[in-house]
């Protein structure tokens, strides 16, 4: 019988948290914890796909290049997105392998190197606006733009960042090898960093682009195409509220998917925080999803899963 599929969207700080020097041995240790939650998922009978973030692990590559750049040309976007897949990847297949062998599931895991299509029309491309990499001094920015084309802008006196596209997902190059492997029994990680941006030139090949995919996008669309059953995704917050910080907050249990477009529209999730959970949970149920769990990584690894977090639900 087929099981039910549940995707599950971290962030790259699930591996690399604040204030954390970014030491190899951190994020094994974090990639451990990580699994122990994603393990719990998997025993509740789930087929599981996993989706991370990678902004904290590719804005230390683009440091790395910048500081050698004098000695190694530096890769472009795509492939640094390409490389965390690769690397975080691997810390979370090899330590959800070890946990679930420890429970005694004989799941196979597997990293799917996944490309993502957008619009080379899309508006992001015209207005970049997010900014990526190191803090430069006015001086290395004004180079930058010059020899390379980089756009970049100044930071609240911080320094000159990078800016680049955040284009909307259109195909998963990979979803069908991706349905494969969950048909199959296996565990998967795919999307890494909300997909490496690509598009198709004219002849219907592919070619990768600057830019940045949305990570809770790019799961919001994955999970629909995948018909998964369950969305989680994973925030700072063990369940949504409304009136957040005033008074007469309130914790919610459950909210219907209309509920949840009207507190959207009011405002109740702001731009910089909830909001873009929230979007990405109604663009899955409009897609053809039943149920989005929105919780913390630490609600859904040491509490029941039945029972944790917000659920949003179709009408």
């Amino acid at each position: 019988m087929t099981r039910k599929i549940a995707l599950l969207a971290i962030g790259g700080n699930a591996l690399l948290k604040e204030k954390e020097r970014g030491l190899q041995e951190e994020q094994q240790e974090n990639a451990r914890e990580t699994a122990e939650m994603l393990a719990r998922v998997v025993a509740e009978g789930y087929a599981l796909c996993v989706v991370h973030g990678n902004g904290p692990q590719v804005g230390n590559i683009l440091i790395q290049q910048e500081a050698g750049s004098g000695q190694i040309p530096p890769y472009t976007l795509d492939v640094c997105g390409a490389m965390t897949q690769g690397s975080m990847g691997y810390l979370l297949e090899r330590m959800l392998i070890n946990r679930l062998r420890f429970l005694g599931l004989d799941t196979p895991v597997t990293t799917v190197l996944t490309e993502v299509v957008v619009d080379r029309s899309d508006k992001g491309f015209q207005e970049p606006t997010k900014p990526v990499g190191p803090f430069y001094p006015e001086f290395r920015a004004l180079e930058l733009m010059r020899t390379k084309g980089w756009k970049m802008k100044e930071d609240s006196g911080r320094g000159w960042r990078k800016v680049v596209p955040s284009p909307k997902p259109l195909e998963i190059v990979q979803l069908d090898a991706i349905k494969l492997l969950l048909q199959s029994g296996s565990s998967v990680i795919a999307g890494g960093g909300g997909g490496i941006p690509v598009i198709r030139d004219a002849s219907q090949f592919l070619v990768g682009v600057e830019a940045v995919i949305d990570k809770d996008r790019l799961s919001a669309l994955l999970a629909a195409q995948l018909g998964a059953e369950l969305f989680i995704i994973l925030t700072g917050v063990a369940k949504v509220a409304i009136d957040f910080g005033k008074p007469s907050q309130r914790w919610v249990d459950r909210l219907g998917a209309s509920e949840a477009r009207k507190y959207l529209a009011e405002g109740q999730f702001p731009p910089g925080s909830m909001g873009p959970k929230i979007e990405s949970a109604l663009a899955y149920l409009e897609g053809g999803g039943q149920e989005v769990l929105i919780t913390t990584a630490e609600a859904l690894a040491t509490e029941d899963p039945a029972t944790v977090g917000t659920r949003i639900v179709r009408d």
